[in-house]
């Protein structure tokens, strides 16, 4: 008598939040395909739908509890995840119906969950893990998340509380899962974590064995070994840090970039450079040794670029303050900058700081700070005119009317989701994504580049 195999019940997932949180879907989904649980693109496909929340800003909530809402408009059976899981109490006010709720990267908690929810059909006999995992992103760039939570105290943000103190994993484990996904076609390796720059303190720097060598858990040795690494053609991956404070280990990684093992690429959260407003804020004030450390990292490495994002309207915020961060930023150069209006997280410190920022004046500063960002990029942009750059493309057009094709790719000064492009026309058929081209730039905006695939 043949044996019956039972339909695999079908899992739906609402991703939000930052790239961690989408790391966090992708290990859900992974262990879920492993027990046995397909995967739904849609509401009225699945048996159980997850809503991986974030809980960062008011806003964030609110846009939580949004999806939390149409997940159970549309489908009713829901399980939430994610940063809003300390929040239970409100997210069964809103919405009783829940099937149930936890915290941020209860990988196990959530699975368990799942199976309650639609039990895994009996007798799976196929391997239906690829090698990489299951991603939630294209198949040529991947998030590597090297640690959990974060030691630091920032009065405007409640990450700990969220996620816990700083927790890194085993230096092998991460270079065994950066080495699967570049076997697996990654091209370009995203170093994530709440600070990047602290891996391996909670656990002394700890050496492990990896390819008969000992490598301790730092991000210089991290950065290094990732840099070694080869796709199936034998070429090296883009490997990007993000997250990173300015340490001064930070300088180390800086000659790496200039070899070419480490894309010339640092994403360091500055959030202010006025040192009264970095004070209230509870972070590092020595902004006027980080412009002496930069215009060095820029000796180094020419091409290096450097993204940030910036607060205004921070509690005591005043128009010096706002102005000595606009000379700053003059004097820094940025590449790529993103800014945020201040806005208060329940639970963090800063509330209960005196002297708000009106709304109107952190609308101002805003359209100004954003103003002097984009005139800084758009000069940074088009002194890349005429130069031939490297470019990963991320997306292949169709041929218009007169056959012609265009393509979306970046170059190493963007980064996927928040940074710029470069715009390629005339791209030969066949062209895929995850390719790298040299790419001739011919024009510029404040943000973006536009070319043609150098001859």
């Amino acid at each position: 008598m043949a044996t019956k195999i039972e339909a695999a019940p079908k899992v739906g997932m609402v991703s939000l939040g930052c790239p961690k949180a989408l790391v966090d879907s992708e290990r859900i989904l992974t262990k879920l395909r492993a027990d046995g649980y397909a995967m739904s693109p849609d509401y009225e496909g699945a048996d159980v739908v997850l809503v991986n929340t974030c809980g960062f800003l008011d806003s964030a909530k609110e846009e939580s509890l949004d999806a939390i809402g149409e997940a159970i408009a549309e489908n009713g059976r829901v399980i939430v995840t994610g940063c809003m899981g300390n929040e239970a109490e409100l997210i069964r006010a809103r919405f009783p119906e829940v099937l149930a709720i936890t915290g941020a990267h209860q990988y196990e908690d959530v699975v368990a969950a799942v199976h309650q929810a639609a039990p895994p059909a009996r007798g799976a006999f196929v391997d239906l893990i690829p090698e990489g995992g299951l991603k939630l992103t294209p198949r040529h760039y991947s998030y590597l998340k090297i640690s959990e939570g974060c030691n630091h105290s920032c009065a405007f943000c409640i990450i700990p509380s969220l996620r816990g103190k700083l927790a890194s994993r085993r230096i092998d484990a991460v270079l065994r899962e950066a080495e699967k996904l570049v076997a697996a076609g990654t091209k370009e390796l995203l170093v994530i974590s709440q600070d990047t720059s602290a891996y391996g303190v909670d656990i002394r720097h700890e050496a492990r064995e990896w390819k008969g060598a000992q490598v301790r858990a730092h991000m210089t040795d991290l950065a290094r070994e990732l840099g070694g690494l080869r796709t199936i053609d034998g070429h090296a991956p883009w490997v990007r840090l993000h997250y990173v404070y300015p340490y001064p280990h930070v300088d180390d990684v800086i000659p790496l970039m200039a070899e070419g093992l480490l894309t010339p690429y640092l994403d360091i959260p500055f959030q202010h450079a006025a040192p009264s407003v970095l004070k209230r804020m509870k972070r590092p004030a020595n902004e006027a040794k980080v412009l002496e450390r930069i215009r060095n990292w820029r000796a180094i490495a020419p091409d290096i670029a450097i993204r940030s994002s910036f607060v205004v309207g921070f509690p005591g915020e005043t128009e010096a303050d706002f102005e000595y961060l606009l000379d700053w930023l003059d004097e820094a150069q940025l590449d790529r900058v993103g800014a945020f209006r201040f806005e208060p997280v329940e639970g963090a410190s800063a509330n209960a700081l005196d002297n708000p920022v009106p709304e109107e004046v952190k609308e101002e500063r805003y359209q100004r700070i954003m103003a002097k960002t984009a005139a800084i990029s758009a000069a940074k942009q088009a002194a890349k005119v005429g130069r031939v750059l490297p470019v990963i493309i991320d997306e292949v057009g169709e041929a218009d009317e007169d056959g012609s094709i265009g393509a979306t790719g970046r170059s190493q000064a963007d980064a996927p989701e928040i940074d710029g492009h470069v715009y390629l026309r005339d791209v030969p058929e066949g062209l895929v994504p995850g390719a790298i081209v040299n790419v001739a730039i011919e024009d510029a905006d404040e943000h973006d580049l536009f070319g043609a695939i150098a001859d």
